[in-house]
């Protein structure tokens, strides 16, 4: 299976020709493309519909890539992989030390785009994005996931959930804030192609809901993403 297929990526980019070729060279090789050409409507636009990376020009109207770069990385853990005309190696300091992902200089090659689109995202696939989780704990507000244990406590209160419960949460918390398709969870946890007709994580996913108290009929803490697969959202443990 090709796991970069039908991932969904934001462009944000104000040069119009720039844009365009990019949108139509990626949509190309499969990939779901939206299109931002001005800083100030990133973030709204990221929170309500969170893309699985995003591709971040640094000279924008009304709000520059570093600062976006920096304000995104309070909510948003997939991949950025961020443009510029500056050469200036200590441009791609600044952008890598605010949390970007990647950095490639304009003028693009479009094979060098996409090779790079495809390592961040094989990347996001098998690596936990908080660095806790490879230490074995995982902690949003008051919810705590200890990996060793395969224990989960809310509010101070052990939540009984069983081994594949378990792996679902681990999974998807380790990726908060990223939308994690249905064909990954199903290959990662059963290790088969996803048929497009297996349901067994989506009935893990509403026991899930169910014992950590969120709302089954409006999910807000794991989010269903719709056509894509599911989203933990890390604020919602208060």
């Amino acid at each position: 299976m090709n796991t970069e297929a039908q991932a969904s990526i934001l462009l944000v980019e104000d040069d119009a020709s720039l844009a365009e070729w990019i949108l139509q060279y990626l949509r190309g090789h499969n990939y779901q493309l939206q299109h931002i050409d001005r800083g100030d409507q990133v973030l709204a636009s990221v929170k309500q519909q969170p893309p699985e990376l995003i591709i971040l020009d640094v000279m924008l109207p009304y709000k520059n890539g570093f600062d976006l770069c920096r304000e995104l990385r309070a909510f948003y853990s997939g991949p950025i992989l961020m443009l510029t005309a500056c050469g200036e190696e200590t441009d791609e300091i600044l952008g890598l030390e605010l949390g970007a992902n990647d950095y490639l200089t304009k003028p693009v090659r479009p094979r060098v785009l996409l090779a790079r689109i495809k390592a961040l995202l094989r990347r996001e696939a098998v690596e936990p994005v908080d660095a806790l989780a490879q230490e074995g704990l995982l902690q949003f507000g008051q919810l705590k996931i200890l990996r060793d244990a395969k224990s989960v406590f809310y509010r101070n209160e052990l939540i009984p959930v069983t081994a594949n419960e378990f792996d679902v949460l681990w999974l998807l918390a380790s990726r908060a804030g990223q939308v994690i398709r249905r064909e990954a969870l199903v290959t990662q946890l059963r290790g088969i192609e996803y048929d497009g007709f297996d349901r067994s994580i989506d009935i893990r996913v509403s026991r899930l809901r169910k014992k950590l108290f969120d709302n089954t009929e409006q999910p807000f803490r794991i989010k269903t993403i719709w056509a894509k697969g599911y989203l933990f959202s890390p604020e919602a443990w208060e």
